[in-house]
């Protein structure tokens, strides 16, 4: 919560941003402002904080927030784990239908390897924000500057 406005609140954040503008760059837009790594230093992994701004009452501002990846990496863990998921579930399907009429049931086969690259997904996942953490702290330094108070993560 801030006490300011959603303009100035949206002012304030993206002023303190650009005034330095060597560790992060900022895109605005009226209710929400996204804190980006500069480019010199982004890697597959870099984060981005997107801060989403509502008026609470009278000169207050509700500022939420999401720590994330850029969008190609959404879009890759996304549609990576709809394939997965999908022929995970038809195999499944095809395997039971398999195993209950009494055939070899080699759909089920591909349920494991499905699964076992889903873990692999997520622990490839997990991997990738530890590499980004650094770099999630920084913009969460900068959005502290920014509005001038500490800010609880939860």
């Amino acid at each position: 919560m801030i006490d300011i406005d959603v303009e100035g609140a949206g002012e304030l954040i993206t002023k303190y941003v650009r005034e330095p503008a060597d560790r992060c760059e900022v895109k605005s837009f009226p209710g929400y402002v996204s804190l980006h790594v500069v480019e010199k230093d982004t890697q597959y992994w870099s984060p981005r904080l997107s801060l989403s701004l509502e008026p609470e009452g009278e000169g207050r501002t509700r500022v939420d927030g999401t720590y994330g990846p850029s969008t190609n990496v959404w879009a890759a863990f996304l549609y990576g784990y709809m394939l997965v998921g999908s022929v995970g579930a038809f195999s499944g399907v095809l395997g039971g239908c398999q195993f209950w009429l009494g055939m070899q049931a080699w759909g089920l086969w591909i349920v494991t390897l499905m699964l076992l690259i889903a873990v692999g997904m997520y622990l490839t996942a997990q991997f990738g924000q530890k590499i980004g953490a650094q770099q999630t702290f920084m913009l969460h330094q900068i959005y502290e500057a920014a509005v001038g108070q500490s800010v609880e993560i939860g």
